[in-house]
Order: structure tokens, then sequence, then C-alpha cells
């Protein structure tokens, strides 16, 4: 069934940007921009499989892209908080820096298939009429990416260190009267925020292609950068944005395999297209939701 077909597709496309727009909500929520989430969603792909390729271990392959994409994360902590680096142009260095890296390392591994995660039915979920398979026979990355919202939810806006990190992204001035330390705290988010991107790359190479290729991200981490925005730095809005992305690269994949007669080239702009047209819908409320220190740091990058 078509329907059924798409609404899966969109998920298991999505989930991968949803954990970099999680993960970046987290990050930009402490007042730091990351463009090199395309670089921790890289490595974490490449972590999580190399490590599932030798252990024959999803689970041990998950925990080793967390920690890839938390070292990359922390360099660029290391970079702009500690060193007070431009933001922007460290993030896009990090980028680089992933995607370099991983091609180097990831040679021989190209194209490889391995035994990831498989689909999980969930007993009479699943079987409801066409959204049970969509949503409730997928892999256990797209089931905890269910879960997570919530998670972050209660983390960002029910807990103390959620107040405090919330808070460093508005005014580090008024964390550091309270008695906290602002530096740290973005470390905390930064590192936090790569870490959970990087799950997104995990989830690609090894539940959704099962294999390795060089840049096998190809500008998810930007997009879920973009699609903060759209989220309006919130984690429960953070899944329209993803789908929205997920549906338009899953449409394309169907289209070209019914063999609709529309260039690949065309198909393949279909899911960034989408992209752009959501952003420029996106409602100015949600640009004005932008932590205070964020607009700082891009003010000052416009006027230098």
């Amino acid at each position: 069934m078509f329907i059924t077909s798409l609404l899966s597709g969109a998920i298991q496309c999505g989930t991968s940007v949803l954990y970099g727009i999680y993960g970046e909500t987290v990050t930009e929520r402490v007042g730091v921009i990351n463009l090199g989430t395309e670089g921790c969603m890289v490595v974490g792909a490449l972590a999580a499989y190399v490590c599932t390729y030798h252990t024959k271990s999803p689970l041990l392959g998950i925990l080793m892209a967390a920690i890839g994409g938390g070292v990359l994360a922390l360099l660029h902590a290391i970079l702009v908080i500690g060193r007070k680096a431009n933001q922007l142009a460290t993030g896009l260095t990090i980028m680089f820096l992933g995607l370099g890296l991983t091609s180097f390392l990831g040679q021989q591994y190209v194209s490889v298939s391995i035994d990831g995660l498989s689909m999980i039915p969930i007993p009479v979920l699943s079987g409801i009429p066409v959204i049970g398979t969509a949503l409730f026979n997928q892999d256990i990355l797209v089931y905890v990416s269910y879960i997570l919202c919530p998670l972050l939810c209660y983390l960002l806006f029910k807990t103390r260190l959620g107040l405090l990190l919330r808070a460093t992204g508005e005014d580090e001035e008024v964390v550091f009267a309270y008695g906290a330390n602002p530096k740290l705290l973005r470390y905390i988010g930064v590192v936090l925020g790569g870490m959970i991107s990087a799950i997104g790359g995990a989830q690609l190479a090894i539940a959704y292609t099962h294999t390795w290729i060089e840049n096998m991200t190809n500008g998810r981490g930007i997009i879920a950068v973009a699609l903060v925005v759209l989220a309006g730095y919130h984690p429960k809005k953070a899944m329209i944005g993803a789908y929205i992305f997920g549906g338009a690269q899953a449409l394309q994949l169907l289209l070209q395999a019914q063999g609709v007669h529309i260039s690949t080239f065309i198909l393949q702009m279909f899911p960034y297209l989408f992209t752009i047209c959501a952003l420029f819908f996106a409602s100015r409320k949600k640009v004005q939701a932008m932590p205070a220190e964020l607009k700082k740091i891009i003010e000052s990058s416009a006027n230098s």
C-alpha cells in the first residue's frame, strides 16, 4: 500500500535527522551553535558500523557512535567555549574534519553489508491498518526516538539541570549570579548534543542501510541544524521537521521504484526542496524563540 510505504519510509529516512535535531536543540539551548552536527553524525555512523562489523553487537556500535560524536563535540566546545573561537567557522571546520576523517578511516569498509538492527514489530499495535506497520514495525532506534522526545522535554523543562541549561542560553550572567558555572553547563549541553546527534548517524549505518558509504549522512546534519528553527527550539516539535524531510526522501525513492518519468536529479532535490519550503513558511515566532545568547552570536557574525 502506497500510503503505508510512504509513512514507513518517512519514519525510517527521517529518524537520523530527528536525532540530529534533538542533539542540536540541546546544544543551542545552552547558547552554542554547532554547524559540525554533520561531522558528529558521520563519525557516529562510521563508529557504529565498524564496531558492529567487528563485534557483531549493534548495541555496542551505538555506544561507540555516541562516544565518537561526543569527542568531536567536545573539540568544538573546547574551541568555542574555552578559546572563544568563532562558532560558525569552528562548526564548519568540525564538519569537514568529520567528513575527511571518516572518508580516510572508512575506505576498506565501503559498501560491505553487515547484520545490524532488524525490525521489531510490536504485537497488536503493528496490526493497526495503515499506520500500524509504519509506526510499530521499526528498529529499536526508531522506538528510542519516540521515547527520547518526552525525556528531553522533561529534562529541559522539568528539572533543575534543564532550567540551568536553558538559562545559560538566555543570560549566562544570571546563571553565574545564581552560583552555577555557565561554562561547565555549556560543555555539558554541547557534548550531550553531539552524542545524541551521533546516534542518528548510527541509525543510518546499522539500521537503515546496514552498510558504510563515504559521506553517507549527505547533508542530514546541516538539515537538522536548519530544522531546529522550524521546531521552535523544542524537542516535541522536532518530529514534524524530521518527518517532512524523511517523507520527501521516501517519496523520491518510491517514485523512482515505480519508474515515474521524472529526472533523477529533480527527484533527489525533493527532500531539500521540501525542507526549504517548510522553513520559508515557519512563523517569525519560531525565529523569535531563539535563545538570547544565540542572537548575540549571529548578530556578531553578521557585523564582523
